[in-house]
């Protein structure tokens, strides 16, 4: 790698950082999927009902460094500046020029995966480790050393350990290596030595799995009712195009390359892949951004083979900076309307630009005020500091028991709270995170703002003393209208009922 092809790399990774600071307006807190995955360092396990243990693992480190929201949006962006050095690197093993080396680049870091890389989920190791295993597949090919298998393997397992989606495309490999010469990679010992490491590093999650009795199904299970039933096929593709607005005419050169491109021929399998693994999630109407993984080394092909193309003639070589230029003017009109950085007050009132993307349906299938991601950016820190208030109300406070109705409640008091306090609530993994050793005699009740008008009447009758504290006055927040309930003064065995309501939900 040469001297100047260092700097423009590094310039790249410094303005991917740069953006996804940006890129955030100050108005909005930390995103409902966030707080759960942070609070998973406190109870660290081989497994969580709905992610694998490697979430766990960087929320540690992310605790051990202060918690901070800096800290909190450095993974993904980091996660998504070191997915831009292993395109880069695939392009330089493609024999890619310095402009093929930009191109692909431009076209990873001005995408979806902006937006992706702001947020702190599994969602941006997971595009990282399906990028590598590519990366390793294609210095396998062209080297034929077993030694990229076993690295191969390895990214397969870190990314099992990050998020199970990382299955689907070992699904979408297998068929398409049975359509080329290259099967012959199946007779390779060393590929089932790393198999065999691979299943060993995994082994754990999926003892854990088992001895759960797999709560990933049940997961599965309640998004495939709540959410995936209103997934649609067609809008399925057409998001695949709207996340790469300027550039994915460049994804298509790359596919139609590794079908009529000679020196692409060995990497044929990489054309299959991609419409097994799209298939996969067709049939299984999965949610859009599953997909994500797929697109940053078919850039890489597409860069190639544009750049070779481009340097046939003189005229065409004089095309290069419109086109690098052009990709991103293309996807200026995301970058105004895909990301957080505009208040909510001016998308209330520009409503036309983030409906024309289909920006404003939520997973319920209707259209609302604001784009979902940014709606559960909202209210959290005014969800905290009210019950805080509350909490320093209660008589006997170390026996009060702040009860949430949703994982994004319970884990935002417990990152905003100025009090320590812990929030649990019978969802998701703060089922399992309940403290029954504190005999509870009182209860911060939040609940979610359909049911707040009966919760006085159904709950209050166990209590001595009962009454609506405060709610969410947010009128942009997804948690609008959740009211605040303050039940003193336990006529029952609250331990008791909560066991009982555990035995439930588990059983379920």
């Amino acid at each position: 790698m040469t001297k100047t092809n260092i700097i423009i790399l590094i310039s790249f990774i410094i303005l991917k950082f740069i953006l996804q600071y940006a890129l955030v307006h100050p108005i909005y807190d930390l995103q409902r999927d966030e707080f759960l995955h942070l609070d998973q360092a406190n109870h660290l396990a081989w497994g969580f009902q709905s992610v694998p243990p490697m979430t766990s693992w960087i929320s540690l480190i992310i605790k051990f460094l202060g918690n901070g929201v800096f800290w909190v949006r450095f993974f993904p962006a980091l996660f998504g500046a070191l997915t831009v050095f292993v395109v880069w690197k695939a392009i330089e093993e493609l024999k890619g020029n310095l402009f093929a080396l930009i191109l692909g680049a431009t076209c990873v870091t001005f995408s979806v995966y902006l937006r992706l890389n702001s947020l702190y989920q599994p969602n941006s190791l997971d595009v990282l480790c399906w990028t590598l295993m590519f990366y390793f597949l294609i210095k396998y090919l062209n080297r034929n050393e077993s030694k990229w298998l076993f690295y191969l393997c390895l990214s397969f397992a870190a990314g099992f350990l990050n998020k199970y989606n990382i299955l689907f495309l070992v699904l979408g490999l297998i068929p398409a290596f049975m359509l080329v010469p290259e099967r012959k990679v199946f007779g390779n010992r060393k590929l089932y030595f790393g198999i065999l490491v691979a299943f060993l590093l995994v082994l754990p999650n999926i003892i854990w799995q088992y001895s759960n009795d797999f709560p990933v199904l049940r997961h599965m299970k309640e998004l495939s009712e709540t959410q995936l039933v209103h997934v649609d096929r067609w809008g399925f593709i057409r998001s695949q195009l709207m996340f790469f607005p300027g550039t994915f005419l460049l994804f298509f050169l790359g596919l139609y390359a590794l079908i009529k491109y000679p020196a692409f021929k060995k990497y044929r399998v990489f054309f299959w892949t991609f419409f097994f693994v799209l298939s996969i999630f067709l049939f299984l109407k999965a949610k859009d951004y599953y997909a994500l993984g797929l697109y940053p080394i078919y850039f890489a092909f597409g860069a190639v083979y544009l750049s070779n193309l481009l340097e046939k003639k003189d005229w065409t070589k004089k095309l290069k900076p419109v086109i690098l230029v052009l990709c991103f003017v293309l996807f200026l009109p995301l970058l105004f309307i895909a990301f957080p950085n505009k208040t909510p007050e001016y998308i209330v009132k520009h409503p036309e630009y983030y409906r024309e993307f289909g920006m404003l349906r939520w997973e319920d299938g209707q259209e609302h005020q604001l784009p979902q991601d940014f709606a559960d950016m909202l209210g959290w820190s005014e969800l905290a500091r009210k019950v805080d208030s509350l909490y320093k109300t209660m008589p006997e406070p170390q026996n009060t028991l702040v009860l949430c109705d949703n994982y994004g409640q319970a884990g935002a008091i417990n990152y905003y709270s100025k009090l320590g306090i812990q929030a649990v609530s019978f969802n998701a993994d703060y089922l399992n995170w309940f403290d029954l050793e504190i005999p509870y005699r009182n209860i911060i009740r939040v609940k979610n703002a359909s049911e707040v008008e009966k919760e006085l009447a159904e709950t209050g009758a166990f209590f001595e003393r009962s009454h609506l504290a405060a709610s969410i006055d947010n009128p942009y927040a997804r948690e609008y209208g959740t009211g605040i309930f303050s039940f003193i003064g336990a006529k029952l065995n609250v331990n008791e009922r909560i066991r009982n309501e555990i035995e439930e939900e588990t059983t379920y």
